[in-house]
């Protein structure tokens, strides 16, 4: 009977797939039996595997319905008026829980009752800072090391690495100076005056503290090179070169052989994973400066957007593998790959699994770093409208998994939710963008960005499942618009003060804080800051930096005052003649072009301009590369309410349990979730008191087994929280 065909193909194909779910589960298992490396939370992404896996099983899902708080402790130090926020993934070792505040306080907490034992606060031991000093910086996480009685937290506030005693929260006097690591020192050339930072905590392997950084992503950025550092004394022990030297391999791949001495970025500032028993350290780096104009950097530009391995005991390079060659998308490597068993070919292999801000997923072979599944070089458009720049004519592209994020904004992907004036006013701008292709250049007309600037996958990485070899992403699905500007950056022989501040903070300014002075993605708002600054306290902050703010040392004094009278808004001070003094124009800080800012492209309402679901969460079958299932993450509840589930813009990663489970809070609509890890179905959700952007821990004591997030809001337009909320089930 012809007519029950497809509905037999369709139950046949429905056991195949449920045969190959069993069998790929049996063969796992057996090889990643439940041990105790997933029994505890000892370190920022559960382990150094960077798995977010957790073998505990007391919650599952039949009774995930009943969690409830178990406690909640209050920092007691958020700034709602600067947005601050907790993305930190805290540790629990040995009944003590240490995560961050959003002032960057390091705290230790009983792992039980949330009490809090010690708290050490970096304002403190810098007598010469306040708080406003740390406040534009986010901590991810904390490392932990021992040695009999001598227990160590490592963690960074701003450019400053301490080293404090777990037992006492006190600084350890005998690692560095006096317990702290100024992380502009060691770069090979002098970077005190540029931002350099750390908001991803280091790793540990054996007696070494392996360090990345975050820098500037303008011209002016400290090179990203890795740093390993004696745990005991912070003696530096071993330095890669990201952006390589002469006589070091990767040095051919930059056209001008000066490039070293004036690029910056190619740094690690989402974090490292760590094969112990390989003794392998796999280090994701970003973008070269600058990240949207390569006429200064032309090349394919190892090691910038590349997933490196090397060898931990000295840093020697084993493989290298990059994702975007002469990256001029800020496509950095967003998370440490997550370290993987699976299935492949008949037999099981340790792989790695790199997401990535385009949507794709490298799985790659953990000693060798060959793809496990074809990867393609790619033609790629290679007209540019930007003169000096030359894009690389192909792009690395997987085969298999197909990409858990959409590449390509057309107009039939229009946000059809939206009134029609809207709709049509949205129709009109991507009519006059470069749009269609990820990979088109960046252009003055204005090129979109999909997925946007911050992922597809971002900071908060992937969970993995040993047990059944499922990965699991949460990503953005939203676009973003980058829009290239001319600057002129010799000034000319006769201006004003106003047309001087003008051009510089074109130059300068711009790219950060928006041609309108409102800001973008993180960069706050300077509209109206004549209020909050004289011209000397504007013009000393230029000279010194702040935060996330570089030194602008290289500007002249009359330059600054320039600059001030421009951004102050001091009438009299800007019809003044500039008179600045001579001085050599370096080619590589000054280039021909600025960008105006991270831009979103959003309806006047403020939806994102492409139709739902514009947040994901998504699980893959990483023995097979096929999808197990996909569904929107995040609710907003005007359309909720009428049905549609469109997903929200996430920051923070999703945890996996033996029990069943994944929990994952990460969305603006401030809710904790938990997902049957099967098949995705929604099995609990509780209210946060602010927007959990942070990857939960699930440890145990004493029995219980708890789930713990940083509820630290402050992104997306969010309020700001202060708390860590624990869940439990209730006692028996």
């Amino acid at each position: 009977m012809p007519e029950f065909r497809p509905l037999a193909m369709h139950i046949i194909a429905q056991r195949r797939t449920w045969l190959w779910q069993v069998l790929s589960c049996f063969l796992v298992c057996s090889c990643s039996s439940r041990d105790k490396t997933y029994q505890g939370w000892e370190t920022a992404g559960g382990t150094k595997s960077n798995v977010h896996f957790s073998s505990l099983t007391q919650i599952d899902s039949t009774n995930v319905g009943g969690l409830a708080p178990a406690w909640e402790y209050h920092t007691g130090d958020a700034d709602s008026i600067n947005h601050s926020q907790i993305q930190c993934n805290p540790i629990m070792v040995g009944g003590v829980i240490y995560a961050t505040s959003p002032r960057l306080k390091l705290v230790a907490l009983d792992a039980a009752t949330g009490k809090e034992i010690w708290a050490f606060n970096p304002v403190d031991s810098n007598r010469n800072k306040s708080f406003s000093d740390f406040i534009m910086n986010n901590n991810r996480g904390v490392c932990y090391w021992e040695d009999g009685v001598d227990k160590r937290i490592f963690y960074t506030a701003g450019s400053i690495l301490y080293a404090v005693d777990a037992l006492t929260g006190k600084l350890i006097p005998g690692f560095g100076r006096q317990g702290r690591i100024n992380l502009h020192d060691g770069l090979g050339r002098d970077v005190h005056s540029l931002y350099v930072a750390a908001t991803s905590p280091g790793i540990i392997y054996h007696d070494l503290l392996i360090m990345g950084s975050r820098v500037s992503e303008m011209s002016d950025a400290a090179p990203g090179h890795i740093r390993a550092y004696d745990v005991r004394t912070g003696a530096i022990r071993w330095i890669f070169h990201t952006i390589p030297q002469p006589g070091e391999p990767g040095y051919e791949t930059w056209e001008d052989p000066q490039a070293w001495k004036h690029i910056g970025g190619a740094n690690c500032w989402s974090g490292f994973s760590l094969d112990e028993q390989r003794g392998i350290l796999f280090v994701p780096l970003g973008s070269a400066s600058f990240d949207f104009y390569g006429g200064m950097r032309k090349g394919a530009g190892l090691y910038a957007d590349c997933l490196l391995a090397l060898d931990a005991a000295t840093g020697k390079k084993i493989w290298h593998f990059q994702d975007v060659h002469h990256d001029l998308w800020d496509k950095d490597l967003p998370t440490p790959p997550a370290l993987v068993r699976v299935w492949h070919n008949g037999e099981m292999k340790d792989a790695v699994a790199q997401p990535t801000k385009t949507g794709f997923v490298f799985v790659l072979d953990r000693e060798t770093g060959q793809p496990l599944f074809p990867v393609k070089e790619t033609p790629v458009p290679k007209d540019t409208p930007m003169p000096g720049e030359k894009p690389w004519p192909t792009q690395p592209i997987p085969e298999l998994p197909k990409p858990f994020a959409r590449q390509r904004f057309t107009p039939d992907m229009i946000n059809n939710l939206l009134p029609d004036s809207s709709y049509q006013a949205i129709k009109k701008r991507l009519a006059g963008y470069r749009t269609g292709n990820p990979y088109y250049t960046p252009s003055r007309q204005g090129t979109v960005i999909f997925p946007g600037f911050d992922g597809g996958a971002e900071w908060g990485g992937p969970a993995f499942d040993p047990e059944t070899g499922i990965l699991y992403v949460n990503a953005n699905d939203i676009p973003w618009v980058l829009t290239l500007v001319d600057v002129v950056s010799k000034a000319p022989k006769k201006e004003s003060n106003l047309a001087a501040g003008t051009r510089l903070y074109t130059q300068h300014c711009m790219a950060c804080h928006g041609p309108d002075r409102r800001g973008a993605g993180n960069y706050p708002s300077i509209m109206g800051i004549a209020s909050r600054y004289t011209e000397e306290q504007l013009s000393q902050l230029l000279a010194t930096g702040r935060r996330m703010m570089p030194s602008f040392a290289q500007l002249s004094e009359a330059e600054r005052k320039a600059l001030a009278s421009f951004l102050l808004e001091e009438k009299n001070k800007q019809s003044q003649v500039f008179k600045a003094p001579p001085a050599p124009v370096d080619s590589f800080l000054n280039l021909p072009y600025s960008n105006t800012g991270w831009i979103k492209f959003a309806s006047k309402e403020g939806y994102p301009a492409v139709r739902p679901p514009w947040g994901t969460l998504t699980a893959i079958n990483l023995n097979t590369g096929q999808f197990s299932w996909q569904i929107p993450l995040g609710e907003y509840p005007e359309f909720e309410a009428r049905g549609i589930h469109t997903g929200t813009e996430n920051y923070g990663g999703p945890a996996v349990t033996a029990g069943g489970l994944l929990f994952i809070a990460a969305t603006r609509d401030g809710k904790i979730r938990a997902f049957n890890k099967q098949t995705g179905k929604l099995l609990w959700q509780h209210d946060l008191p602010a927007p959990g952007f942070a990857t939960p821990a699930v440890y145990e004591w004493k029995g219980k087994e708890y789930v713990l997030i940083a509820c630290g809001g402050g992104k997306l337009g969010t309020r700001s929280g202060d708390s860590y909320l624990a869940f439990a089930l209730p006692a028996p």
